[in-house]
């Protein structure tokens, strides 16, 4: 409970007095025998005072009010003035808090506000202070990006003169390595994954084991359940750099000669349970004994574990991973895997197409080309899936698609037809025309160009070509969609036939009179 001499301190701070302001604010920063600990009634205190131009009201905010808890309390504008002035003043850590609010919300600063932040990071980190060496490290990395996308004019990131020689530290990395080596985690992690990137897993390795060793520390418990082979009840805490870090350990320990599956395995199902999904997905590949494409590793430690791999796996897939889909599909459909199910594998294999995973597009093409007798629309998805493949570069896909293409058409009598299409005819026979230009576009045969329903053949990404049921010596076949033009060209011809039956008991009559129109409006082809 307050005291009295308290009670009328509160009285005239609330009155405007500034050295009550302060006075109180110094009681609430620091707890008396009345008053409690309270950092945000602190702030707010010393804050009025501050206005009023009491110095040691913002040199006390600049000196024990952390940015952890200013920027809970303030907004960042109005902020960020006092911790300049107090840094200004000569309380250095007040510059870290200062740079903080503003580059932490730039939207709410000026250029010239940034360029005072970074300066004085600049200075704390010449002062040794590391975490302004990690921060200012951030900075010129955003920088640097920031550049390398401002446009073609600015080729400083892709000019081999201007990038430092082979063993030659960046500035950014000099300050990413002093921080990390100061024990700022966040470098720590930065320089493992720059080391990752680069391939380097000697020095990844070397940096990796201390950090991986706390990571473990911090969830004992957990651990403790996954060696003993037990349900993870309790919570899992990892960052997301924590969980890649475990995640590219574990990548790195299966690359040894012998490697302790049992360990690796507790490395990344801890990143597992952190949501980690690359995680998830190595996790389901490790207890099923595959690796990403398909093939059986590691038989000498013993049998795959199925129920583990296909929980890991789905969870995967749940968190968007196709290579899970796709090796559940795996898993499904071969005879040496216990789990085969071709419908379950033709469903996986579905998912992992969907996602954009270019072998799963080429397989579940196949599967629906080799099944196409079974459904009438199975060669047309497998033409989809087909483009979906070499659009990603699928060499096999790409073949493929090769007998359905316009090129591979014999059919060339149309081109020349089209020379004769002048306006006039156009308008005297809009219907005959559009299908000697779809003809000419599509390499269509002169009775495929005449009896074509073409409200019904186009399917967006080809062309169904079927008039059997008018022209028994034909065979259905499909052309594929491969340029805007032909695309463009459908589109329009297609609008025209809308509202049009383009059977015999259409406009167009039967086909022994389009035949005829066809001779005497074109005589040159005959």
């Amino acid at each position: 409970m307050a005291t009295r001499e308290e009670m009328a301190l509160i009285k005239a701070a609330r009155a405007g007095e500034s050295i009550a302001q302060l006075a109180l604010g110094n009681r609430y920063l620091y707890g008396g025998a009345g008053l409690p600990r309270s950092n945000s009634t602190a702030f707010y205190w010393l804050k009025r005072a501050a206005q009023q131009g009491v110095d040691d009201a913002w040199m006390t905010i600049g000196k024990s009010i952390s940015y952890e808890q200013v920027k809970e309390l303030s907004l960042p504008r109005e902020a960020a003035v006092w911790y300049e002035k107090a840094f200004d003043a000569g309380i250095t850590h007040a510059g870290l808090t200062f740079a903080r609010l503003v580059l932490d919300n730039t939207e709410q600063f000026d250029s010239n506000s940034q360029a005072r932040a970074i300066g004085a990071l600049s200075f704390l980190a010449s002062q040794d202070d590391h975490q302004a060496q990690w921060l200012l490290a951030q900075q010129i990395r955003q920088h640097s990006q920031d550049g390398d996308s401002a446009g073609d004019d600015d080729d400083t990131g892709r000019n081999p003169e201007a990038m430092p020689p082979n063993g030659v530290l960046t500035l950014e990395e000099r300050l990413i390595t002093k921080a990390a080596h100061a024990g700022i985690e966040q470098a720590q992690y930065a320089l493992l994954d720059k080391a990752w990137r680069k391939s380097d897993y000697t020095g990844f390795s070397r940096g990796a084991v201390s950090l991986v060793e706390k990571s473990f520390k911090r969830n004992a418990v957990a651990v403790t359940q996954l060696k003993k082979d037990a349900e993870v009840t309790g919570g899992v805490f990892l960052s997301s750099e924590e969980s890649v870090l475990l995640l590219r350990f574990g990548q790195w320990r299966l690359l040894e000669n012998q490697p302790d599956l049992v360990e690796i395995g507790h490395i990344l199902e801890l990143a597992a349970l952190a949501g980690n999904t690359e995680a998830q997905l190595e996790l389901g590949l490790l207890y099923a004994k595959i690796d990403r494409d398909g093939n059986r590793v590691f038989m000498e430690h013993g049998l795959a574990n199925f129920k583990k791999a296909l929980k890991w796996l789905a969870l995967a897939g749940d968190g968007g991973s196709a290579l899970a889909w796709h090796a559940l599909a795996r898993i499904h459909s071969r005879s040496i895997y216990s789990q085969r199910n071709l419908d379950v594998a033709l469903q996986y294999l579905e998912k992992a197409a969907s996602l954009g995973q270019v072998e799963a597009q080429y397989e579940f093409a196949q599967t629906y080309w080799r099944n196409r007798r079974d459904d009438r629309l199975h060669d047309v998805k497998a033409i989809y899936w087909w483009q979906k493949a070499a659009e990603q570069g699928n060499e096999n896909a790409r073949i493929a698609l090769q007998e359905f293409s316009v090129q591979s058409s014999p059919n060339t009598w149309a081109r020349d037809a089209t020379v004769h299409l002048s306006e006039k005819l156009k308008n005297s026979n809009p219907f005959l025309s559009a299908r000697v230009e779809l003809a000419a576009t599509f390499g269509l045969s002169k009775p495929e160009a005449l009896l074509i329903d073409v409200k019904n053949a186009d399917y967006g990404h080809c062309l169904v070509v079927d008039i059997c049921d008018y022209y028994a010596r034909s065979k259905r076949r499909l052309v594929s969609i491969e340029t805007e033009v032909q695309r463009s060209t459908l589109n329009r011809i297609s609008r025209l036939f809308n509202d049009v039956d383009c059977s015999f008991n259409g406009l167009e009559g039967n086909y022994r009179q389009r035949q005829y129109r066809l001779k005497t409006t074109f005589p040159e082809l005959t």
